[in-house]
């Protein structure tokens, strides 16, 4: 008896706490209502977390853009699989955008291309001025800079960079923004209002198993 009377003013508590969120989010501003995401570690999720993102936020009729970084497409050889039925759902109406930046970074081998070239750092500007544009004045309702965190960890941006970007947002939260990457600073941190850490216990790769197409690619 103790014990379900225990459970039942537990669940009373969190009502309350539910309620009173619910009735404090309505009197907050329309830019205290929009938030910063981040995603990031070495584990595996982070663009399939995004991705998974923008299909509820089309399902709920709010506009989408994706730019993605390090992540370059040649208009033939397609390495990123998601990609495929995110055009196919802007041409059948969904406002989505998707826009890749980088270069090849797959060899003919299979294996992956670490060294970056003048190409790669020129691509990384490209679309640290695209994100920037879409911050000041683009008109979606959720902007995803898939993998922007990354590029400041391989040194194609310095992490003053992303934070200009953060700062950007944060003074002008007209959308949701979300950020991915391997590994966070503090002084982004600070500015993010959720952080997920994608945290590897374990892996397939370690007994000998490589990225497939439709599971990691």
């Amino acid at each position: 008896m103790k014990t379900t009377l225990k459970k039942a003013d537990g669940g009373k508590k969190l009502r309350e706490k539910m309620l009173k969120t619910i009735e404090g989010y309505k009197n907050l501003s329309e830019e205290d209502k929009h938030c910063l995401h981040i995603y990031y570690g070495y584990g595996k999720g982070k663009t399939t977390s995004t991705i998974g993102l923008a299909i509820r936020a089309l399902g709920a009729g709010k506009k989408v853009v994706m730019i993605q970084f390090d992540k370059g497409y040649d208009g033939r050889n397609e390495h990123y699989s998601e990609r495929n039925i995110l055009r196919k759902l802007k041409a059948d109406g969904y406002p989505i955008e998707m826009i890749a930046t980088g270069c090849e970074r797959m060899n003919s081998d299979g294996t992956f291309r670490f060294k970056n070239t003048k190409s790669d750092f020129s691509e990384a500007k490209k679309g640290l001025k695209i994100s920037k544009e879409y911050i000041n004045g683009g008109k979606q309702d959720l902007l995803i800079l898939d993998e922007v965190i990354a590029a400041a960890a391989y040194n194609l941006l310095d992490k003053k960079d992303i934070e200009e970007l953060a700062g950007l947002f944060n003074k002008n939260k007209r959308f949701e923004l979300v950020m991915t990457g391997h590994k966070i600073w503090p002084e982004i941190e600070d500015c993010a209002d959720l952080i997920t850490e994608m945290k590897k216990v374990k892996h397939y790769f370690d007994k000998g198993i490589p990225a497939r197409e439709g599971i990691e690619f």
